[in-house]
């Protein structure tokens, strides 16, 4: 679980890990197969990567956050999850080990950070349809 910080790369958009208070570290895998370490620079990176991954619902799929006070390594399903950072992907979620008002459950965060996605997949289609008939 130990990340080499500004030389590991982000699983999903290869960006170097470098902030010690947003990143994100799954474990886990197809079953039959050994369990592996993903890394991601941002916990919203983590969990759009692992939509489409067929073992993202399995219990022994581990997810861990650094809390966004200190840094320290917590586990992301019982993390409580706080709006308002500034994170690398913009997501603009942190993650902290206690509960606090207004916080999110991982449930709601993971909802919240697909909703951000998809938002971004309209545009960047729209913005593609759009030159698209500039071209023809």
């Amino acid at each position: 679980m130990e990340v080499k910080w500004d030389r590991d790369a982000c699983e999903r958009c290869r960006m170097v890990l470098s902030d010690r208070y947003h990143a994100a570290q799954i474990r886990g895998g197809p079953a039959g197969k050994k369990a592996r370490v993903y890394k991601f620079d941002d916990i919203g990176g983590a969990i759009v990567w692992l939509q489409d991954k067929a073992w993202k619902d399995d219990t022994g799929t581990e997810l861990w956050v650094n809390d966004y006070r200190d840094g320290r390594w917590i586990d992301g399903h019982r993390a409580s999850y706080v709006s308002g950072q500034r994170t690398p992907m913009d997501f603009g979620i942190g993650a902290q080990d206690d509960a606090t008002e207004g916080g999110m459950t991982f449930q709601q965060a993971r909802h919240h950070v697909l909703e951000i996605e998809s938002q971004r997949q309209l545009k960047i289609n729209n913005k593609t349809h759009k030159e698209d008939r500039i071209i023809r």
